[in-house]
């Protein structure tokens, strides 16, 4: 069985990314950073989303000497010029080590800097690029990435224990639940995530 590494140690994102995979590539076997111990922190020293996850994924893959996949993702929010953006995942400046209590500082300040705003005018979107890197015979390196965005509302609470990150306040387009009400299969259909999957998921099945 082929093996991609995920740049990720959130068991929530393993999962996602094996579902979403399995519909095109059912023998690739999905590794986390969790089976990488010894793998330093990469620095996300990019200014976009597409440098980030490229960083990410070229260093994994050099460190793990396997096909590594790696994604950054943001929330853009209209209101406030775009924020976190990038910067979503810290945002709050949560310095703990629960990934639970991180996300919920994120969305008690996405809620707070947008106490103000009035429902019509939350609208924000979900941004994610994922990259692909593997290691060639010649010691080169075979890059390549795609892009998916949701466009959707910020609600003004929470909703739902699914998911992970901001999907409880994000209220997708066409639908009347959040994120983390929709079943995981609805989900990968619709999201940032599952659109740059698909949309790069034939140069995986050809290029692992």
């Amino acid at each position: 069985m082929r093996k991609l590494v995920l740049a990720t140690k959130n068991l929530g994102k393993i999962a996602e990314f094996e579902r979403l995979l399995s519909e095109f590539t059912p023998d690739i076997k999905v590794l986390g950073l969790s089976d990488f111990p010894d793998m330093p922190e990469v620095v996300e020293s990019g200014k976009t989303l597409n440098e980030n996850a490229r960083l990410k994924a070229k260093a994994i893959c050099e460190f793990t000497k396997l096909p590594a996949l790696a994604d950054d993702s943001g929330l853009f929010i209209d209101a406030l010029a775009g924020q976190p953006g990038i910067y979503s995942a810290r945002w709050a400046g949560f310095e703990g080590v629960d990934a639970k209590m991180r996300d919920l500082a994120n969305i008690n300040k996405a809620l707070e800097e947008l106490k103000d705003v009035p429902k019509g005018s939350r609208g924000a979107q979900f941004r994610s690029v994922v990259a692909f890197c593997r290691q060639n015979l010649d010691s080169s390196f075979l890059e390549k990435d795609e892009l998916g965005v949701l466009a959707g509302q910020i609600l003004t609470q929470p909703i739902g224990s699914a998911g992970f990150g901001y999907d409880p306040i994000f209220l997708p387009d066409q639908f009347d639940q959040s994120l983390a009400q929709l079943p995981p299969r609805v989900k990968d259909e619709v999201s940032h995530r599952g659109i740059a999957l698909r949309a790069i998921a034939p140069f995986l099945r050809d290029h692992l």
